[in-house]
């Protein structure tokens, strides 16, 4: 069944992820948008049609959207491109008689969430609505955690490699669940091609604790982890808001400690139940599967 799969944002990370894993089905033809096409690897660009563009170019989003049977999302940027810059995809699929768009989400479930609890999936929150508020678009949610490659980097702050300490806040038994940016794209690439898949979709590789991600750990790179207890989840919170009070223009200062608190409190976890199952073709990648597949000393940059 041939189907074509438009990609608004290829040059990031998760578009190439999400390009790669659609090649390997047949008979899908893949669009690409972005601002520089020159930015996009050869080893892609030989293979898709690319249209040149920002978020904003309204004539030049309808030419990339025609004859798409879904477009995805692959923005990141501030909130006037994932809110303003969104809609104007939306609008442009609307027009051109495209049937599915899917957000640019892969997040935890924002759904649970008010506008400002955590302000930087506030856009995500405005997005669904419109898209619920369309008739002739049918908007799709694709939720799978936090990307795990993202829990090991510098900034996040959970894992500091030079010690191999992990830094928790809360008892260390709450579940985290995360999926590689490869899954989600594998996953994402499943649900293009289900014609059928609307609305919001679950996908999670791995859920454990974190002391279970440092057993992992030790069991994959025979290096025993530190366990260092931050405080609770109560004082989390107070952290996270009295640093952003402090100095609200430091965003990096806090952001991240806000994403920790959501992924610890229970508020926005997606299973146990999921959607992992309707794509059994696909392996889900768990905690340890990722630690296995990352050189210890790759996992910062990973």
């Amino acid at each position: 069944m041939a189907i074509t799969v438009g990609i608004a944002g290829i040059t990031g990370k998760f578009a190439r992820e999400l390009t790669s894993a659609l090649l390997k089905y047949p008979d899908v033809t893949i669009k690409g948008y972005c601002r520089d096409p020159s930015k996009v690897p050869e080893s892609i660009s030989s293979k898709v049609s690319l249209t040149k563009g920002d978020a904003f170019d309204t004539s030049a989003i309808c030419s990339f959207v025609a004859g798409c049977d879904v477009v995805v999302c692959c923005y990141l940027g501030d909130d006037k491109v994932m809110v303003d810059g969104q809609k104007a995809l939306i609008d442009a699929c609307a027009a051109e008689g495209v049937p599915r768009y899917v957000a640019s989400d892969w997040a935890l479930d924002y759904t649970k969430l008010k506008l400002g609890d955590l302000f930087p999936k506030d856009p995500m929150i405005h997005v669904k609505a419109y898209l619920d508020s369309h008739d002739k678009v049918k908007g799709v949610h694709i939720l799978v955690g936090m990307f795990m490659d993202v829990f090991f980097g510098p900034m996040f702050g959970t894992f500091d490699a030079a010690t191999a300490t992990f830094k928790y806040w809360g008892t260390g038994d709450e579940i985290w669940e995360a999926t590689t940016y490869r899954n989600a794209a594998e996953y994402t690439a499943a649900v293009c091609v289900d014609k059928e898949a609307v609305g919001v979709k679950k996908f999670v590789g791995g859920r454990a604790t974190i002391r279970e991600v440092a057993a992992s750990f030790e069991k994959v790179y025979g290096v025993k982890p530190n366990l260092e207890r931050q405080g609770s989840v109560d004082d989390l919170y107070k952290r996270m808001h009295e640093l952003r009070q402090k100095d609200p223009r430091n965003v990096f200062s806090y952001m991240f400690l806000f994403y920790q608190y959501y992924m610890v409190n229970g508020q926005t976890l997606l299973g146990p139940e999921n959607d992992n199952g309707k794509y059994p073709q696909i392996k889900p990648v768990t905690w340890e599967d990722y630690l296995r597949s990352v050189p210890k000393d790759q996992l910062l940059s990973a």
